[in-house]
């Protein structure tokens, strides 16, 4: 088992990561009959993408012997209507420094964009991703 969900009423839940007892709250967003208290379910797939696509990125710098350490990412979500579904995911990918080569850059992008979360989604869900070197 991964996770447990427990229902808290109210359009809240939590759920707990089984190996490390971590939890998360989510809450129904306001244009959703929520409180928009916490995270939606629809903000955590969002939010998904770019956790992973952070993750891959550190493990292909790792590997290269380059350093992201404060990478910053800005997650947009918007929705869609008729059905209500996630329309569209923007991330901005925010490099702390500019010291990376052209060769790095292209190494780093490509592992971002082919994380697992990435090919996972609906392919009707845009990916709007931009990097920005500084």
């Amino acid at each position: 088992m991964t996770s447990k969900i427990t229902y808290l009423g109210d359009l809240r839940t939590e759920l707990t990561h089984i190996s490390s007892g971590q939890t998360i709250i989510t809450d129904a967003p306001i244009d959703n009959q929520g409180k928009g208290l916490a995270f939606s379910p629809t903000d955590l797939a969002a939010t998904s993408l770019g956790a992973c696509m952070i993750t891959i990125m550190g493990i292909s710098a790792r590997n290269h012997g380059l350093n992201i350490d404060g990478t910053e990412l800005e997650i947009t979500k918007i929705m869609a209507s008729n059905p209500r579904r996630i329309q569209e995911i923007e991330i901005k990918v925010i490099m702390p420094h500019g010291n990376f080569l052209k060769k790095d850059r292209v190494l780093l992008e490509a592992a971002g964009r082919t994380c697992p979360v990435a090919f996972s989604l609906h392919p009707d869900i845009n990916q709007n991703i931009t990097f920005i070197w500084k």
